[in-house]
């Protein structure tokens, strides 16, 4: 293969990449919008918490679970992102939808899902739209702002959501013995779910500080560095 016929075969790779991120960024911006909308107007009609999940279970599913995709584009270079803080990022909100909203009924009963909910909608709506945009090379400021900016309060108040969703299902999971394994078993190994949560949900003080710390870097690197080339 000649070296023309090689960088026209890169070109075109990168042509069908580019085309599928923006599909995918624009899709996961609707979805989210479309949760947001469904999370307004349900509480508009004055439902109540106890049927909240049931309304919005399914969009959450689809679109939360989607976001795997990320650690794969990550891992394949597709986007320029760390495997590791992509990973942490997407893998506690996969948790919290798979091993505990859908897991138990208390949690979905909580104070912390409506919250958790605000806070991954308007975060992901934000961010996602950025990145499409970003793709085409016209990101309006107001949009870079908010994307580094909005977690200040969304990735605290989201955090807050996911330990208060956790906390509540707490006494639901020891009291059934929810994903437990006892022993006696043919395959000589105990697990209790109630404990792993337990010690989960304290990993959040240290990753906590260290995922928010990534994003003030990055913050004062696209904020700082533009207010910079202004002067």
């Amino acid at each position: 293969m000649s070296a023309k016929s090689l960088q026209k075969k890169n070109s075109d790779s990168l042509g069908l990449a580019k085309i599928y991120l923006i599909a995918y960024n624009g899709i996961q911006t609707l979805g989210w919008s479309y949760l947001l909308l469904q999370s307004v107007a349900y509480f508009l009609n004055r439902g109540t918490l106890d049927n909240y999940w049931n309304e919005i279970k399914y969009t959450v599913l689809i679109f939360q679970t989607a976001a795997l995709l990320e650690v794969v584009h990550a891992a394949i270079k597709l986007v320029p992102s760390s495997v590791v803080v992509v990973f942490m990022q997407v893998y506690s909100r996969v948790f919290l939808v798979l091993g505990v909203l859908l897991a138990t009924d208390s949690a979905t009963v909580s104070p912390g899902l409506p919250l958790c909910i605000l806070a991954w909608s308007i975060t992901e709506i934000i961010r996602y739209a950025y990145y499409a945009f970003n793709l085409v090379n016209v990101v309006p400021q107001t949009l870079l702002f908010f994307r580094y900016s909005t977690f200040l309060v969304l990735y605290p108040l989201g955090i807050t959501g996911e330990l208060l969703c956790m906390y509540h299902s707490l006494d639901e999971i020891l009291e059934k013995k929810l994903l437990t394994l006892s022993m006696p078993n043919k395959w000589n190994f105990i697990f209790n779910y109630y404990n792993f949560l337990v010690l989960y949900m304290f990993l959040y003080i240290p990753l906590f500080p260290y995922l928010f710390g990534h994003m003030l870097k990055q913050r004062r690197k696209m904020l700082g560095g533009d207010s910079k080339k202004s002067k």
